[in-house]
């Protein structure tokens, strides 16, 4: 096309220029649809929420693809929360705005969700945490290696026959009994805690089996710190495999004789691993094969002690073969930050109410741990950028109190005129976030037990359609001898 500037056109440059400045400006940026896009729009760009070219998400609806993915992660970030309240929040924005407002009912929300795309959500979880391990600083590093850390976790969901044919419950309980289980190996990193990926499966396939699919998160140098479950031939030669390092606790099924192998400090030996012959489930024969028939690994052995409990001894096994550069306290205070995944599980499951996803279908399932994660990477970016901006370790600043800010100052920042007044509270969020400081207890331990007694409502052992209620009795009766 030709350009106005062109020699040809100077004489319509002026009546041009004011067409073009009647016509409306399509350069300028939409207005913010929701609290949290106002917050978050620094680690989401807008881009990465445009409409497809086709598919699902290329009509004009009431519920586009933006609006849909603001109010569901405004809902997974307010656990407990209906659809309906979901909606009436996403229709209080849009009266704001003075924009269409999306219906009153639930199922067109409820149909919106089930079409947001699962490949864009898992970008955006991926995209979030490059953006986080960016961040990290050098000084973060273990020993100058990146370590990133691997566990895995359980999810019940719904009992609806579509959530027990794709993920059955355990078989150890009756049938109509127990919830459909979601077996779920993630894997973080220990500097930032951003996670770095997932997988899915049923409970009765193996942790070692889904985890085969993360490993290619590792690059050469890095070491892959786990519990017990993980320190097998197969997953040291896998890492080994891709140059990397792996720390593990030694399972308890083997035994730890120190007193053979080539000894490298006190309680410190190096030995050699053989191949099993059985192949592992899950594995090909062809893959267990590929593997290789001896790996040199380390088996260290401390104390651990306590005031009021009872020394432990633990013992590591780990591929770092280095004893100089890797001592037995080095490696005995990378394994005690082990328990940071725990944590990061914990505000997942418990601070987000992952522990139990409220949707009927396989499908839905997916999409809703997708958010869930996602959310928990956003707010881990706002508890990087406090614990930066600040100087305040990334462990002491609080993830339910993250949470609880980002919703209020998220509000105040959509009614925001200026981009000034929005850099303030923006400022002001960081700030409150690093002064808000949980106290530093090392060994703290927490028993698990309930004050508050259940009521006492019969147990549900089977169907609840075939369920039959006892009759109760009164209290003021006397029951006959």
């Amino acid at each position: 096309m030709t350009d106005l500037f062109t020699p040809c056109f100077r004489p319509w440059r002026a009546r041009l220029a004011a067409a073009r400045r009647a016509l409306p400006r399509t350069d300028q940026p939409s207005p913010m649809l929701h609290q949290l896009e106002a917050l978050f729009t620094a680690l989401l760009p807008r881009h990465g929420l445009c409409p497809e070219e086709a598919g699902d998400c290329s009509r004009q609806r009431d519920w586009p693809l933006r609006r849909t993915f603001w109010t569901f992660l405004a809902q997974v970030l307010s656990p407990g929360s209906a659809c309906r309240a979901a909606v009436r929040q996403a229709q209080a924005a849009a009266r704001l705005e003075q924009r269409p407002v999306p219906p009153e009912d639930t199922s067109a929300y409820c149909q919106a969700r089930l079409r947001l795309p699962l490949d864009r959500l898992q970008e955006l979880i991926e995209r979030v945490a490059r953006t986080l391990e960016q961040r990290v600083p050098s000084t973060a590093r273990w020993c100058g290696r990146v370590v990133k850390v691997a566990d895995g976790s359980t999810v019940t969901a719904l009992d609806t026959p579509a959530n027990q044919k794709a993920f059955p419950q355990s078989p150890d309980q009756k049938p109509g009994c127990g919830f459909p289980l979601v077996r779920l190996v993630v894997m973080f990193s220990l500097a930032s805690g951003a996670l770095l990926g997932f997988d899915t499966g049923p409970y009765l396939q193996s942790e070692l089996a889904l985890a085969a699919g993360l490993w290619a998160l590792l690059d050469p140098g890095d070491v892959l710190l786990a519990d017990r479950n993980f320190s097998s031939f197969r997953v040291l030669a896998s890492v080994v495999a891709r140059r990397a390092d792996a720390v593990c606790r030694l399972h308890a099924s083997r035994t730890a004789d120190l007193r053979r192998g080539q000894r490298r400090g006190p309680l410190d030996r190096e030995v050699v691993w053989s191949r099993p012959n059985a192949v592992p489930p899950g594995l090909s024969a062809l893959l267990w094969l590929a593997l290789p028939a001896t790996l040199t690994v380390r088996l260290v052995r401390f104390r651990v002690e306590e005031k009021g409990f009872r020394t432990r001894t633990v013992t590591l096994v780990t591929t770092l073969l280095d004893a100089e550069k890797y001592p037995v306290s080095a490696l005995a205070a990378l394994y005690r930050r082990r328990w940071q995944v725990e944590l990061s599980l914990r505000q997942l499951k418990t601070a987000l109410a992952m522990e139990h996803l409220a949707v009927r279908t396989p499908e839905m399932i997916a999409r809703s741990l997708a958010m869930h994660l996602l959310a928990y990477q956003l707010i881990r970016g706002l508890m990087q950028e406090a614990a930066l901006s600040w100087d305040v370790p990334l462990e002491r600043i609080s993830f339910q109190g993250t949470v609880d800010a980002a919703k209020h100052f998220g509000e105040a920042l959509l009614r925001a005129r200026t981009r000034r007044q929005r850099g303030h509270l923006l400022a002001e969020l960081v700030r409150v976030l690093a002064a808000d400081a949980v106290p530093e207890r090392p060994g703290r331990r927490e028993p698990r037990a309930l004050k508050r007694r259940p009521k006492r409502f019969p147990r549900l052992n089977c169907a609840r359609a075939l369920f039959v209620e006892p009759p109760r009795r009164s209290p003021r009766k006397k029951s006959k001898p």
